[in-house]
């Protein structure tokens, strides 16, 4: 399974028409044999597409081959609809999972939040920046805390209050929300609440989130107070995609910092919120630029 959802490979993409963009990314997966890559470059230079950037791997044990390829032609040549066409055989003769993707196409972004707002801070500076190529649609929360916040950034605010005899009618409201939105892929930015196993088979693929540990240590509350009481060297953060697994999909980024026996549990908690807010920024920004595959219960991640 690639880190995106299926799309239908006779639907246009956006911003594949005619007037087809001079860069694609390619993104494909299939079982592991000789000639794959011979076939995918002897179809891009046949059709006048230089690749830039090429990336690949063999899972052997799994025997499944990745590869992504960032691609560019001249003006008026290559035409990207042409190019999927002509590629769709070759997709079949290997039983491969593919996609052809437009950079210039900015995925659009849900992020949900409850009471903690430093991940979403710093998401939302990125984003004012240009340094996540995304287009944020709004920011949903079971708490009001960030209405105001939000805005203060100019996006829409989406309060969904949630209790235990409501949770069924919350997340329907979200999954509508995702869908009028056209949403591509929810970024739980410490959202502090358990999604139903539906949910997250409705969103699988395309919801990240950010846990306060390395997976599976420390889980419930307090991780921070736990892994002091603990005495341990090194604190960290897990960003992973949600399955019905809790807190144990696919991870995409880590990243860890280290600590001493002088530090108070306040301590740990401050640095390791810098690590969170670093970690989902960086899975957030490979998971839009098409370099993460979903592969079993791990990824393949082209850095």
């Amino acid at each position: 399974m690639l880190g995106f959802p299926a799309i239908d490979r006779k639907a246009e993409l956006p911003g594949m028409d005619s007037g087809s963009p001079r860069q694609v990314i390619i993104t494909l997966a299939c079982p592991s044999t000789t000639g794959i890559v011979a076939a995918v470059s002897t179809c891009l230079s046949e059709r006048g597409w230089n690749i830039i950037e090429s990336a690949q791997f063999v899972d052997r044990d799994r025997q499944r081959f990745f590869m992504r390829l960032s691609c560019e032609t001249e003006a008026g040549e290559g035409n990207a609809g042409g190019l999927r066409q002509a590629f769709e055989p070759i997709a079949a003769r290997f039983a491969m999972e593919w996609n052809v993707w437009n950079p210039a196409e900015k995925p659009r972004l849900l992020i949900m939040v409850s009471r903690f707002g430093h991940c979403l801070n710093d998401l939302l500076y990125r984003y004012s920046i240009g340094a996540l190529p995304v287009e944020i649609v709004g920011i949903a929360s079971n708490h009001r805390d960030f209405e105001a916040f939000t805005a203060g950034h100019g996006l829409p605010f989406h309060y969904l209050p949630v209790t235990r005899d409501t949770k069924a009618e919350q997340e329907g409201r979200l999954l509508e929300l995702v869908e009028a939105e056209r949403v591509d892929l929810v970024v739980l930015a410490r959202y502090m609440q358990v999604w139903s196993d539906d949910l997250c088979r409705r969103l699988a693929g395309r919801a990240i989130n950010i846990h306060h540990s390395f997976l599976p240590s420390f889980k419930g509350a307090k991780p921070y107070h736990q892994a002091h009481r603990r005495g341990v060297k090194l604190i960290g953060a897990t960003a992973h995609y949600v399955t019905p697994d809790l807190d144990e999909g696919p991870i995409i980024e880590q990243d860890l910092s280290r600590v001493s026996h002088a530090m108070s549990a306040e301590d740990y908690t401050a640095i390791g919120r810098d690590i969170e807010s670093v970690v989902l920024a960086r899975a957030v920004k490979l998971h839009v630029e098409r370099r993460v595959f979903i592969n079993g219960d791990c990824t393949v991640v082209f850095g």
